[in-house]
């Protein structure tokens, strides 16, 4: 470890051989016992898989809701006509509009998560591309966040849904919960997770598709998982969900 990590930091890696890989189960438990800040630390996962992005047909993305949620609030922004403003407004999106929110976002206010919209709207909300792809917050209805079912999206974003989208590494970055989640929800969690990548794999990818699987929590070192036996681990547990 460098010399630049605090002890907190260090203290937690001699925990546990960092290089080593563990079941799903022990790996949970070794991450909550790595979290040390004094708040209640995010559980990452992060997945490299086999796959080569630049190739459309190897792009893995999708969306998934883990059983217990992420433990983070998210603010959820609707670009609808008047129409939809009530239908948006009673599912629980923080902030509804329709022109004047296109033109505010444009000005540079971004104090959101998520936006959802109605395909009709989208001839307005494709003048932020700009703005709002590079943030990844464009709404797409690949992923739900564009859609005439406006409640339906906002009620499963409340719920916890998380968007997945292979980067240009071929690594997925998503949250799985809180250091205070019982470990039995993180583990859930995980596997609902890792069921959807498992399933999101492209015919044409080769080889290896599970390179490597890391839990690490905000602050903390990463606990590798082994990857040879995850996916028996994923059926055993989604079986005991009664999945």
């Amino acid at each position: 470890m460098g010399s630049k990590r605090s002890k907190a930091y260090r203290q937690a890696v001699d925990q546990y051989e960092h290089k080593a890989q563990h079941g799903l189960n022990d790996a949970v438990d070794l991450v909550k016992k790595a979290s040390f800040a004094k708040f209640d630390e995010t559980i990452n996962l992060d997945v490299a898989l086999g796959v080569d992005p630049r190739h459309a047909d190897q792009m893995v993305r999708g969306t998934v809701i883990p059983p217990h949620g992420t433990g983070k609030t998210i603010r959820i922004v609707a670009i609808v006509s008047p129409e939809k403003e009530e239908e948006a407004k009673e599912a629980g999106a923080d902030t509804v509009g329709g022109e004047d929110l296109v033109n505010q976002i444009s000005k540079g206010w971004l104090d959101f998560e998520v936006v959802v919209t109605t395909p009709d709207m989208m001839r307005f909300v494709g003048k932020l591309g700009k703005i709002l792809g590079p943030r990844g917050l464009m709404p797409n209805p690949k992923v739900g966040t564009v859609t005439q079912n406006l409640g339906f999206a906002i009620k499963e974003l409340r719920a916890g849904r998380l968007e997945y989208r292979v980067d240009k590494y071929g690594l997925v970055h998503l949250p799985v919960g809180k250091r205070s989640f019982k470990e039995s929800q993180l583990v859930e969690n995980i596997a609902v997770v890792m069921e959807a990548l498992i399933k999101a794999k492209p015919a044409s990818s080769k080889g290896i598709y599970l390179k490597s699987v890391t839990l690490s929590p905000t602050m903390g070192p990463g606990v590798r998982v082994e990857t040879s036996a995850l996916r028996t681990e994923v059926d055993t547990i989604r079986s005991s969900m009664g999945a």
